[in-house]
């Protein structure tokens, strides 16, 4: 069966110094891959080569069985990968109004309001002039009402109030549910646990775990956060 998301051999990082080395995966439709491991392990260069925005060196990246590998980032974008990133996530200059109404949308924020309600009290608000947490949670809106099949979420609530990560988990388990898949770097483990369908442990590059969460108990993953 194709996977939605196939990553093989990859290996990649910045100009000549190799940051992940040999890294494969599969994400199926309506599936989470949680990846984890500590600061500077190579989370955020995989998503940036998943997403084209650092090229490869080596391996391949398909989706849907089509290699993606030497488009580029607006490219992937239309076939469908959508990508929030760790920092700059959003047009600070534009409003939240303005944020939200970039890009090919599938469907409108409005039922995302009630769960994040300082987002319909800023519409007009300059989305520079939000907290950080904030703009994370502007960042977090436009990727889930996005017309993509596949997430790429880099860290999504690191710096996000508590009680605005349970709503966020909620809504990727509704896009999950709907179909679409999800690449989740992410340093909450809370986080991953009760979202994730299969693990993936990074650390110094190479990859040191991968089990579905059918079999990922707690203290394993915890063992990859202290490597």
């Amino acid at each position: 069966m194709t996977a939605l998301l196939e990553i093989s051999s990859l290996t990649g990082g910045y100009r000549d110094t190799n940051v992940l080395f040999d890294v494969s995966a599969r994400i199926e439709a309506g599936a989470v891959l949680g990846v984890l491991g500590r600061n500077g392990v190579g989370k955020t260069t995989l998503c940036r080569l998943v997403q084209g925005v650092l090229p490869l060196f080596q391996g391949d990246v398909r989706l849907d069985g089509r290699s993606v590998s030497g488009l580029a980032v607006h490219e992937r974008r239309a076939l469908g990968i959508g990508y929030m990133p760790q920092t700059a996530m959003v047009f600070d200059d534009l409003t939240v109004r303005e944020n939200l109404e970039l890009g090919r949308n599938r469907e409108t924020p409005d039922r995302y309001f009630d769960r994040f309600p300082v987002l319909a009290k800023r519409l007009d608000q300059a989305a520079g002039t939000m907290s950080g947490g904030e703009r994370k949670l502007l960042a977090f809106v436009r990727t889930m009402i996005e017309d993509t099949r596949l997430l790429v979420l880099d860290e999504p609530t690191e710096g996000v109030q508590h009680e605005n990560i349970g709503h966020m988990t909620e809504c990727l388990r509704e896009r999950a549910a709907a179909g679409a898949g999800a690449l989740l770097c992410e340093h909450n483990l809370g986080v991953l646990v009760s979202v994730s369908d299969w693990f993936l442990g990074l650390d110094a590059g190479n990859v040191v775990l991968k089990l579905p969460a059918t079999e990922a108990s707690r203290d394993i993953l915890e063992e990859v956060l202290i490597l």
